[in-house]
């Protein structure tokens, strides 16, 4: 599931990681394009995607999730969805996951000044657009207030000078304490999906995804 704010359409850099895993892997790679706001809504997307994973599902084949940013909110949701109607996948890799839309983590504060991608302010907007009418808090538009118990494996990858890094400090600890296997890797002094940057560190998070799709 592809970032970008619930607004912008897949780009390059998603394209050559997507190359990359599927390449690296030896896996197909199954990239839905999904409507963005103002014609797309959280809940809307998160069933379209599971649909999408159950008919991949009833054909035979093992499906692993991956996303970044608002892809990775989407990845998050459909997997705690999918768990809760008995179907647990075997991976879940995370990439920058917007994971709670009330943006209230009280951190994200001093996280701030040293992220020049996103900011809280504009969050919100976006936020209160994709919810479409449910609650913030309901686990479809912020996968964080969900439970995470019997969830599948989780890798969480994420950039410390990313706002969205305190809240998956969170899903990290949340996710950990309710028996949920976490692969979690910090890049420090890094920004934002990381990992498709054409950079050593973004080199870094990116055998990161692969090897955890593998």
């Amino acid at each position: 599931m592809h970032g970008g704010g619930w607004v912008n359409e897949i780009v390059e850099p998603h394209w050559q990681l997507i190359a990359r895993i599927a390449r690296e892997t030896g896996q197909r790679v199954v990239v839905p394009v999904y409507p963005l706001i103002p014609f797309g809504s959280a809940r809307a997307v998160r069933d379209g995607v599971i649909a999408l994973i159950r008919a991949e599902l009833d054909s035979g084949v093992q499906v692993k999730l991956a996303g970044d940013s608002s892809g990775g909110e989407i990845a998050l949701s459909a997997a705690l969805a999918l768990r809760d109607a008995g179907t647990v996948l075997p991976a879940t890799v995370l990439l920058s996951p917007g994971l709670d839309l009330t943006w209230q983590n009280p951190e994200i504060e001093a996280v701030q000044p040293s992220d020049p991608w996103l900011a809280r302010l504009g969050g919100r907007v976006l936020a209160d657009e994709w919810r479409a009418g449910d609650a913030l808090e309901d686990p479809a538009v912020s996968p964080l207030f969900g439970d995470m118990r019997g969830l599948g494996p989780l890798t969480i990858v994420t950039g410390a000078r990313d706002v969205l890094n305190p809240d998956a400090h969170v899903l990290r600890r949340k996710a950990r304490a309710q028996g949920v296997p976490v692969s979690w890797h910090e890049g420090r002094g890094q920004l934002h999906v990381f990992a498709l940057l054409p950079t050593w560190a973004g080199d870094q998070g990116a055998r990161v995804i692969v090897s955890s799709l593998n």
